[in-house]
């Protein structure tokens, strides 16, 4: 199959002239502006709670620290470092997970942010820990990790405790991940009550810090297990002993979990020993060599990543080539297309990763060519997804599932086409028909939203909430996700309004202020930073990172993959060629 993946027959991209770039300079200034203040709520999350320098002088790491140690160098990709879905006071949910290299292999790795109160359990932590789980599952690599949680925040007990999608939810799930043969392994240090005792219990290998613990309670819920239905002095004073000696001596400690339950398979003297427990038992977990699965030697891209900022417009109505953009992201530029006489507002084809296999789908921008869509009487625009394209989608996504190649999607859609013309067209079935093929599909697939995800095609290219084979999707400092652009959700909720203002012989000033009012806070509510706090993307990335995400993306697809397709058999390339 060399013919097909060695030298693949497309190029992508061409070289920007100095012309290009100075004309987009504003665009670079604009990029640079959305950037500092994505990485300025970073560091924000990263501060939050007590100060780093106030558990060193107690000996411990932070959760940050202890991940830097775990992975190899320069390997971690964070992902939802901004969610806070339920707009904690902390402005975080007190955790930290994201994708590593650990001796050598991928994991899901997962930590507690100890310096928020002592990685407590906080409303909207779980969604963090469900995709840190699913991302483990999907991938059939190891889920690992670094433990350190309090216990509820007993405050607000009531958002994380109870219900079908809570905190304790992840027991379940870590339970399921075992069941299928997904390794589940933590480290634990510091104390873990009641929670915190059933996130180190769960998985199926502990390690232990000397000074860790873990137990159904911790100290004070014990101290006070005999309340008389309210409290007085007499009680008080004996909550004060008991309180004295279980901070002494907390229950579930080394000496019981390790000397009598033999729970902890090994305690070590230093966090630097759990943690290097941790990458052994890593290392030791069933995995392909990469070489098995790689069809060529790995290259960067014929042109610079970083390029990128001068190609893709803040400006949403601004027309660009994806092609320039694609060829900033895959090895060589090189790739073949998939029909590229058919559904035109679509690119589809296959390209290289680090000289892995993948399938892209992009949109395309700008106008259509004369006669597009067939069925309709008006020009089509890139952007908007059609009959052919929605059913050319369909077909490279059933194609690769047969092949078992994971799929990139690179989303710039304002929308499915509408109307009477459109419904007669069947777009609304094909749509529905494009989710069903991606979750038959069952391949890994990640989405980066380039500019504008809108409505149902937001869904139905790869979203997250369409399918359950989402790796993860990301935010650029350009992207915009809203069920339609501000000014149209205007137009459409106030036209009659104005019609009947007009009608009555009143002022349509108030009601065009509304219109203005409702298409800012549509702006201010779609924007990248807003995305990630409220889980729309895991993450925002610079444009130039995207390719660093990818191609973690594509070794883990093929780090250890539960079936594939022997190279010689594939069908993809072959139906390309014809």
């Amino acid at each position: 199959m060399r013919q097909y993946f060695e030298k693949m027959p497309g190029v992508f991209g061409k070289p920007l002239d100095e012309n290009k770039k100075k004309q987009m300079q504003e665009n670079l200034s604009q990029i640079s502006a959305e950037e500092k203040k994505i990485a300025d709520a970073v560091l924000k999350v990263k501060n939050a709670g007590i100060p780093a320098e106030t558990l060193h002088t107690r000996g411990e790491k932070t959760g940050w620290e202890r991940i830097d140690m775990l992975v190899d160098p320069g390997t971690f990709l964070p992902l939802n470092t901004l969610l806070n879905p339920k707009h904690n006071e902390e402005g975080t949910t007190g955790v930290i997970n994201g994708i590593g290299r650990i001796a050598g292999k991928y994991a899901s790795i997962i930590a507690s942010d100890n310096k928020v109160l002592a990685g407590a359990w906080i409303p909207g932590q779980m969604e963090n820990i469900f995709r840190a789980q699913d991302i483990a599952e999907l991938f059939n690599i190891p889920l690992v990790w670094v433990l350190n949680c309090s216990g509820v925040k007993l405050t607000q007990q009531e958002e994380v405790y109870a219900g079908r999608r809570s905190g304790g939810r992840t027991f379940f799930r870590h339970a399921e991940l075992v069941q299928k043969g997904i390794p589940v392994i933590v480290g634990v240090f510091g104390t873990n009550p009641a929670g915190g005792g059933y996130h180190s219990i769960s998985p199926a290998i502990i390690f232990a810090h000397k000074n860790a613990n873990m137990a159904v309670g911790g100290a004070g819920i014990v101290s006070g297990m005999s309340p008389k239905g309210g409290f007085d002095l007499e009680g008080a004073k004996q909550i004060i002993e008991a309180t004295k000696k279980f901070k002494q001596s907390p229950p579930g400690s080394v000496s019981t979990h390790y000397n009598h339950t033999g729970f902890f398979k090994e305690v070590f003297e230093t966090e630097e020993g759990v943690i290097n427990a941790l990458r052994n038992c890593v290392k030791m977990m069933p995995s392909y060599d990469s070489e098995f699965f790689r069809v060529t030697e790995s290259k960067p891209p014929a042109f610079a990543p970083e390029e990128m900022d001068y190609i893709v417009p803040m400006n949403q109505k601004r027309a660009y080539e994806i092609e320039q953009v694609l060829a900033r992201i895959f090895d060589n530029s090189e790739h073949t297309e998939y029909r590229p006489d058919y559904g035109c507002e679509m690119y589809c084809g296959m390209a290289k990763l680090d000289g892995f296999p993948v399938g892209v789908i992009a949109n395309r921008q700008g106008f259509l060519k004369k006669g597009y869509p067939a069925y309709a009487d008006y020009p089509g625009i890139g952007g908007k997804l059609y009959r052919e394209g929605l059913i050319k989608m369909s077909e490279l996504v059933t194609y690769c599932g047969r092949d078992r190649m994971p799929v990139i999607w690179i989303q710039d859609t304002s929308g499915i086409d509408v109307g009477d013309i459109a419904e007669k067209a069947e777009l609304l079935g094909l749509g529905q028909s494009l989710i069903y093929s991606i979750e038959s599909s069952g391949v890994p697939m990640a989405t980066v939203v380039l500019r504008k995800g809108t409505a149902a095609a937001h869904y139905v290219m790869g979203g997250p909430q369409g399918n359950r084979n989402n790796a993860f999707t990301l935010g650029v400092p350009t992207t915009e996700i809203y069920v339609m652009h501000g000014e149209t959700s205007a137009v459409a909720s106030f036209a009659r309004r104005l019609l009947k203002e007009q009608e009555a012989n009143k002022p349509l000033e108030p009601v065009i202020d509304t219109m203005n009012k409702l298409a800012q806070e549509y702006y201010e509510k779609s924007r990248p930073l807003h995305c990630a706090q409220n889980g729309f993307v895991d993450e925002v990335v610079s444009l130039p990172k995207l390719r660093d995400y990818f191609v973690a993306f594509c070794r883990m697809a093929y780090q250890n993959p539960k079936s594939y397709c022997p190279r010689h058999q594939m069908l993809l390339p072959r139906t390309i060629k014809g």
